[in-house]
């Protein structure tokens, strides 16, 4: 891949054609969704105007944004939440549309991937050993665990040969145990300066790759750190698209979210006694012991208010852990650059943990406004109970860091909610004020959802209670199996629903295959379930998102009730008070949007492919009975609707004997 100077501006013309060229390099067809997103996209990258793309499944919505972007005149960054993603971009799409370019300009640019430095192997760690929990060095564990790593290590010296990228998705099979035996984190690095292994490094190679290409493909845990945490972890770039944008706030929010519990803490003393020379690892070790002690008196959720004692404890391991890094000594005297010793490394990296405990102690004993803080059970064999912390709201962080500074586009198959793209805008921090730098447009989808796709809501139902799914909703669930002959893929709030719903189907439908969630990997569970057209896949939020299962094995999506966020879950309930606290409707801003949008995605599982047909039940009558049931039901594919229940019967009877047929 060399770089090469590309249009400085992109016409409709060469959009078209390149757009022709490289849809016709995966097989594919071109659609009028995809040319309309491919130039509003162009036009939005010219002018500096964001934008906000909702592109149905079927569009071909990753062509549509990636031809502009690649012939746009400066760098733009592709950010994904899924690997799945990732993959289908470097692997099929971007190689297509180089091909396009390639064949319609004569000029072939440039691309690279560019992950967390976690996820590329440490030719450091590899070769010189990973740390104990004492901080000591060691060769490779025993056991099964060691085996992992012999293979991991063998792996990555074939990489760093081969010149390869050493990232984790190419090599064997392995566990996060074993992974961490050869990773670092960006904190762990020993940075390029003081690496003897420099040189051959995956991450450095990968970040210099980045340097020299007109498209980065990253994800959005490595924007959100790059333009919202201030940390360069990419090359400057104009303009970012971000894909599956539906999961741009929680996948942000989730990167600036820490944790801390007393095993954390006593790991950091452990790493740092044997590189300091007084009692400081000792004193952080009695901070963690305090912290356990405040953390017992603790009832799980939210901390409205700081207790005096968890304030204490986490002063204390505050105060320990920075008495201890600064006890480490950063390096040996007269290093020359390049000439780590091992002892260097390990107070390298211990010097790494115990900075991590104090930023995040000293973080949540300042317990500000713009933060919520909660204790979470955990069981002792996971390492007992632990405190989280989490920004309440990313809006004004994305509006500042991100909007204001570079062009975004912003592209998924669900952005409309409640019909309009507000409520998405607004949670992305782009509705702040009379800003009107953004526009949106629904480039439609290419099925024909109305003739394609039936919606029932079964009205007939009791609302679902506290107590789970009951008799009637599991009778509904069994009639409905039964009519589709299998062929369905059931959709659940919660494990216990899902585990519930498997027990009865299978004690009323003996004869029907059925899996649930957890019985095996979920890949290995959605291979058996496409592999048998007649059998049942039911399971919790992983399969709401994602998941493709085209075709005669999903005809029928089963969801058990509206998702709403828990009323005990403490970041979302936090964000539904500060939006009542602005004069807003919490409700509806946060939980009736939070509900909206996992509706779309669950309804989304049923058509992927302009031949299937099928029906999606929805068993919460709320749906057809509520207020707010109307702002649900218009963030939903336009799908034929009822909630009649024989018409749904057989409808779905005469599926099951055309697909028998």
């Amino acid at each position: 891949m060399t770089e090469t100077q590309l249009p400085a501006t992109t016409d409709e013309r060469t959009v078209r054609g390149v757009l022709h060229a490289a849809v016709s390099a995966v097989g594919g067809q071109e659609r009028p969704g995809q040319i309309e997103m491919a130039e509003s996209v162009a036009t939005a990258l010219e002018s500096g105007q964001h934008l906000l793309v909702q592109a149905g499944t079927g569009t071909g919505k990753s062509l549509g944004y990636l031809v502009p972007s690649i012939l746009h005149d400066k760098r733009v960054v592709v950010a994904t939440a899924t690997l799945n993603l990732q993959h289908q971009l470097v692997e099929r799409d971007i190689p297509a549309l180089v091909e396009g370019v390639r064949k319609e300009l004569g000029s072939t640019p440039s691309y690279a991937v560019l992950k967390g430095r976690a996820n590329y192997a440490c030719l450091h760690r590899v070769r010189e050993g990973a740390p104990d929990d004492q901080g000591e060095l060691i060769e490779v564990p025993s056991g099964s665990l060691g085996s992992e790593v012999v293979a991991l290590r063998s792996w990555a010296e074939e990489e760093s040969d081969a010149k390869h990228t050493g990232d984790r998705d190419s090599a064997p099979a392995h566990t996060d145990r074993a992974w961490r035996q050869i990773a670092v984190s960006a904190r762990e690095c020993l940075g390029a300066s003081r690496c003897a292994y420099a040189q051959e490094c995956f991450a450095e190679r990968a970040r210099d790759r980045a340097m020299q290409s007109q498209i980065v493909v990253t994800n959005h845990a490595l924007l959100a750190i790059d333009a919202i945490d201030g940390v360069p972890m990419l090359p400057e770039y104009d303009a970012v698209v971000v894909d599956e944008a539906h999961e741009l706030t929680a996948r942000v929010t989730q990167a600036a979210t820490k944790e801390l519990g007393p095993p954390m803490i006593e790991r950091a003393a452990r790493r740092a006694r044997n590189a300091v020379d007084g009692g400081e690892a000792d004193d952080l070790e009695t901070a963690a012991d305090g912290l356990l002690e405040a953390i017992a008196e603790l009832q799980p959720g939210r901390l409205d208010t700081m207790p005096a004692s968890l304030a204490d404890a986490l002063t204390g391991v505050r105060d320990a852990a920075r008495a201890c890094f600064s006890a480490i000594p950063k390096e040996s005297k007269d290093a020359p650059a390049g000439s780590e010793d091992g002892a260097d490394s390990v107070r390298t990296q211990a010097r790494a943990l115990v900075d991590e405990v104090r930023q995040i102690a000293e973080r949540m004993a300042a317990n500000i406004e713009t933060d919520v803080l909660w204790m979470s059970e955990r069981d002792v064999v996971r390492g007992g109970n632990e405190l989280f912390i989490a920004p309440v709201d990313v809006a004004g962080a994305l509006h500042d860091n991100l909007f204001a500074e570079n062009t975004v586009i912003l592209t998924s198959a669900t952005l409309k909610l409640g019909g309009g793209f507000d409520p998405i805008a607004t949670s992305l921090g782009l509705a702040f004020g009379e800003d009107d730098s953004w526009s949106a447009i629904d480039v439609g989808s290419p099925f024909d959802y109305a003739r394609q796709g039936m919606l029932y809501v079964a009205r007939n139902l009791p609302p679902p209670g506290r107590d789970g799914l009951g008799d009637k909703q599991m009778d509904e669930i069994a009639v409905l199996v039964e009519a589709a002959g299998g062929r369905t893929l059931g959709l659940f709030s919660s494990r216990r629903a899902a585990e519930a719903a498997t027990e009865a189907v299978r004690a009323l439908l003996p004869e029907t295959e059925l899996w649930c969630q957890g019985e095996a990997q979920l890949p290995e569970l959605a291979r058996r379930f496409v592999e048998d057209p007649a059998a049942c896949l039911f399971g919790t939020l992983s399969l709401w998102q994602g998941i493709d299962l085209p075709g005669e094995t999903c005809q029928l999506v089963i969801i058990d009730r509206i998702p709403f966020p828990r009323p005990d879950d403490p970041l979302m309930s936090a964000r539904q008070r500060l939006v009542e606290k602005r004069g807003g409707n919490g409700f509806m801003q946060v939980a009736a949007s939070h509900a909206a949008l996992l509706l779309a995605q669950g309804t989304g599982r049923l058509i992927r492919r302009s031949t299937d047909k099928g029906v999606v039940a929805i068993l919460d009558p709320r749906l057809a009975t509520a207020r707010y049931g109307s702002f649900l039901a218009a963030s939903l594919p336009p799908m034929w609707r009822t909630t009649d229940r024989a018409t749904v019967l057989g409808a779905l009877e005469r599926l099951d004997q055309a697909a028998r047929a």
